[in-house]
């Protein structure tokens, strides 16, 4: 036998054996994953074991809670535009995640989310550690899996990244049997797995004739405006949308998710629309004769009163998920499709310019004499200022995660976000705990750039364990903690509708949030008035690592302004006096 030959034979025998884990993993790396969030447990230690041989190819984040891992993953997601990827172990490691499986299901995040289970022979004898992961996920995700098949791997796999990134983006769970994930395979890996789903055919290009139908109104209109939501940003086309509302004068109202999608210093944004909204915005909103709404959903916090809401409007919506058209607002002119291919047929149009001039300098008056207002202390600090020094601090740059609550919104009215993809929020299921990790998130899809977390020290206690990351990972990440020590949105809503019963919204007792960074080798600083805080802001951004940030605000601060649960969008109260 030749030397060449007997080498072969040899590697041949010595080769270690691939098991089904092994092939999930190749999938993985096949899909162009870079980066892996996630937690080992028992049922999932075959894929761990998998990617302890594949460590090269990853960029592999053990948090400290599945919670952390899945809202981090999220954070990549929002930032990089590419799926995030969480393996986590059955039972309580994939119960962990549920939460933010949600979040990313009614945020249309995508992500893959693969969970070990116990073996196949067991399913259903209440195992240690056995949940129904598909009952439990299925009301929550955009599709999931369970594998039965280990040579089905490669065709999941590949299934559940297309499904996951392309129509309404979403979370895919990838359930894996233990018996699986340990099957010793011969088969090789199939890289070019051809799709085949003829089920799912996500309508990407818009209706021609729909699309003249908007033209149309455009062009008859006496008071348009203007709605972006988060799917002109998916759909990356804030380019587009910026030069259709130049084109034909049209004011722009955001929503919450949407912001950064039109420039926030342009002069025809008018700012957030909705519960915690601009006077302008809300009240071109009802008063509008057209309302064009891009890639949002009308959700109640949006609308108000739905009967309040544009009552006067032709209501065109243009979204990629035929569900969301009608479902809360009647639609008038329904155009399924991307947002950037709708934008762009609407581009070719020859549309009559709208004569809307008067509604113009009405809305130019309004953003005069009712602008966002709070008024300042001498020397505390409440969360708006903070956030305004933080804003030129960073010269609107930074790329920006909350938590949710007060300083959610006092961030989504005083950050101004004039690029696309630098706010990463918990939008529609309104998560505590989801800011700082979903910065630890940002930060690894965007190692060069500013990130900061500005976050309540409610929803920094749920999830603060994961300040072990910044410092094993090197992450500069910046986290502004606005602490009213209390929880800053329930105290506001019990001092105004339940007659200031605050039930267990009020901290009594907080950890040292300085020592506790400093006990992960982090900076902290505790700041307590406005001079201390502006002091700070250079050493804050320009230090090199990561830096935890007690900035104490005033506990009585509310967010104006504010609409009332059950009232319409032009019922505000805390308007500028």
């Amino acid at each position: 036998m030749e030397r060449s030959q007997k080498q072969e034979q040899s590697a041949a025998e010595t080769k270690e054996p691939k098991t089904g884990a092994d092939l999930l993993v190749e999938s993985l790396i096949n899909e162009g994953v870079e980066t892996l969030f996630g937690y080992p447990g028992g049922a999932a230690l075959p894929i761990f074991d998998a990617l302890y041989k594949a460590q090269n190819s990853f960029d592999q984040i053990l948090a400290r809670h599945e919670q952390g891992s899945i809202h981090a993953a999220e954070g990549y997601a929002r930032v990089s535009g590419k799926p995030g990827v969480v393996v986590a172990t059955s039972g309580p490691g994939a119960t962990n995640l549920v939460t933010g499986i949600a979040d990313a299901m009614i945020d249309s995040l995508p992500l893959i989310v693969i969970t070990g289970q116990v073996a196949q022979g067991v399913i259903g004898t209440d195992a240690f550690q056995e949940v129904d992961v598909m009952g439990v996920t299925t009301p929550i995700t955009k599709h999931n899996y369970q594998v039965r098949d280990v040579k089905d791997l490669p065709r999941i796999v590949k299934e559940a990244f297309h499904i996951a990134t392309t129509g309404r983006p979403g979370p895919v769970l990838i359930d894996m049997p233990k018996d699986i994930s340990a099957e010793v395979i011969e088969a090789e890996f199939q890289a070019n797995v051809e799709l085949d789903l003829p089920g799912y055919q996500p309508t990407t290009k818009p209706n021609p004739l729909q699309t003249k139908k908007l033209a149309e109104a455009i062009g008859n209109a006496k008071k348009p405006v203007l709605l972006t939501g988060a799917g002109i940003l998916f759909a990356e086309a804030s380019e587009q949308v910026r030069e259709f509302a130049e084109k034909y004068s049209l004011p722009v109202a955001s929503t919450l998710l949407g912001l950064g999608a039109f420039p926030g210093d342009h002069p025809l944004f008018m700012g957030m629309a909705g519960m915690h909204g601009t006077y302008t915005s809300n009240t071109a909103l009802y008063e509008c004769d057209l309302l064009i709404n891009i890639g949002a959903r009308f959700d109640d916090r949006l609308t108000g009163k739905l009967t309040s809401f544009a009552p006067n409007a032709t209501v065109a919506h243009i979204d990629i998920d035929p569900a969301e058209i009608g479902k809360n607002v009647p639609t008038d002119i329904p155009i399924v499709g991307d947002a950037k291919e709708a934008l762009t047929k609407l581009l070719t149009h020859d549309i009559k310019q709208p004569e809307h001039d008067e509604w113009l300098v009405q809305i130019h008056e309004n953003k005069e004499n009712y602008p966002l207002w709070f008024n300042t202390p001498d020397q505390e600090m409440i969360g708006q200022w903070v956030i305004k020094k933080v804003h030129e601090a960073t010269k609107g740059n930074a790329i920006v995660t909350t938590d949710v609550g007060q300083h959610q919104m006092w961030t989504a009215q005083y950050y101004t976000f004039t690029q696309p993809d630098r706010w990463v929020s918990s939008g529609g299921l309104g998560t505590m705990g989801f800011g700082f990790p979903a910065a630890i998130g940002a930060q690894l899809a965007k190692p060069d750039d500013t990130v900061v977390a500005i976050v309540g020290d409610g929803g920094f206690q749920m999830t603060l364990q994961e300040l072990s990351i910044l410092q094993e990972k090197g992450l500069p990440v910046k986290v502004i903690i606005v602490n009213n020590q209390a929880l800053g949105m329930v105290r506001q809503w019990q001092e105004a509708f339940y007659s200031e019963r605050y039930s267990q919204s009020i901290f009594s007792i907080q950890p040292d949030f300085v020592k506790l960074a400093e006990s992960y080798n982090i900076k902290g600083m505790q700041l307590k008035t406005q001079d201390e805080f502006i002091k700070a802001l250079p050493e804050i951004f320009n230090y090199e690592g990561p830096v935890v940030v007690d900035a104490r605000v005033l506990q009585q601060e509310n967010v104006f302004p504010m609409i009332a649960p059950g009232s319409g969008i032009n019922e505000m109260i805390g308007v500028k006096p």
